[in-house]
């Protein structure tokens, strides 16, 4: 396996001469990230500032009202729509990063994962992955962190199956393949993640705009780093 700077290096090899494309390609997800934020700004919170404004006695009494609940379920459908969103992209700089392709469709590319034959293996991974880490987590919190780096790789080893056979492979091997290829490589991933936190606070500090060119180059790296794990054999 490479180094965090050798895989970011690959990364960069990638993305250069495609900043731009790349960039494109995240606008839309990022876009439609910030109106389902204010949908569910003006759907949710609105309503609940003004139930809290006029209501504050009541609030305060026993009523069994559950303000998260909302909240909680729109979190969920955000979480599945960006897993579609992440698939796409990721596979893209995989296709690249093998030379399969040599330029990224931005406003196609971006939506691959929702495409027929595959968006049903995304939100049943994702579905699937959710539970078994929520369940984890109720023991404890570093567990469940542990089994998401474990499942990391099942959505690159749900499009390699399916590239390579034109067959769904089944949701639970894919999550099962990938704990497999994490074996011992878990702690390189995450010190990989914290090597990018001064970039997540730069993008921050830009109110989210620098996420456009972070975005890829994470995904970049991370298909760079999904290539480089040792593969025995394959679902």
């Amino acid at each position: 396996m490479k180094t965090t700077a050798e895989l970011k290096n690959e990364a960069k090899g990638i993305l250069r001469g495609r900043w731009k494309d790349s960039v494109l390609m995240c606008l839309v997800p990022t876009l439609i990230a910030i109106a389902i934020g204010l949908l569910l700004f003006v759907v949710l919170i609105l309503p609940m500032l003004t139930f809290v404004q006029n209501n504050s006695d009541l609030l305060n009494s026993n009523t069994g009202y559950d303000g998260n609940s909302g909240g909680g379920s729109g979190g969920f459908v955000g979480g599945i729509i960006g897993a579609l969103f992440s698939a796409g992209i990721s596979w893209t700089f995989l296709d690249l990063l093998r030379e399969k392709r040599q330029e990224i469709r931005p406003f196609s590319d971006v939506f691959r994962g929702f495409a027929g034959p595959v968006v049903l293996g995304v939100i049943c991974i994702y579905l699937l992955m959710t539970i078994f880490i929520s369940l984890w987590s109720l023991l404890l919190v570093i567990p469940g962190i542990i089994k998401g780096y474990s499942y990391s790789q099942a959505y690159f080893v749900y499009y390699d199956s399916f590239e390579e056979t034109g067959v769904r492979p089944g949701f639970l091997n894919c999550i099962t393949r990938s704990r497999q290829l994490m074996k011992g490589y878990k702690g390189q991933l995450f010190l990989l993640d914290l090597s990018f936190i001064g970039w997540h606070i730069l993008a921050i500090l830009t109110l989210g705009i620098g996420y456009l060119w972070l975005t890829p180059y994470i995904a970049a790296t991370k298909a760079a780093f999904y290539e480089n794990l040792p593969k025995a054999t394959t679902i």
